[in-house]
């Protein structure tokens, strides 16, 4: 799964499309290979971005849980501990390629 595509569902405020619209764009680009397509590509590429995005929308606006929604702070919060937990205080010094166990 790509790093960047972030859980959308079950948020209060509830996702917005620009984030779903990017949830979409990066799922495109994992799929292509291709960060921006070529010339002779632009035209698929930016159909599947947006037929993407469509069922993307349709899926995180339809959805229903009986869980309480979860705040958007409070995740990002608990995500760069575990970050720290994982990786130590020092998360953007390790070197590329670098695995550490």
């Amino acid at each position: 799964m790509c790093r960047s595509i972030k859980t959308l569902f079950n948020f209060a405020p509830p996702a917005t499309d620009e984030e779903i619209r990017a949830a979409s764009l990066q799922f495109v680009r994992k799929l292509s290979g291709f960060t921006a397509p070529s010339k002779a590509n632009e035209a698929a590429f930016n159909r599947a971005v947006e037929q993407t995005f469509a069922v993307a929308h349709r899926l995180v606006h339809s959805m229903t849980t009986n869980a309480p929604a979860r705040n958007r702070e409070d995740e990002a919060r608990k995500a760069k501990e575990r970050a720290r937990v994982r990786y130590g205080s020092e998360v953007g010094s390790r070197a590329v390629g670098s695995r550490g166990n």
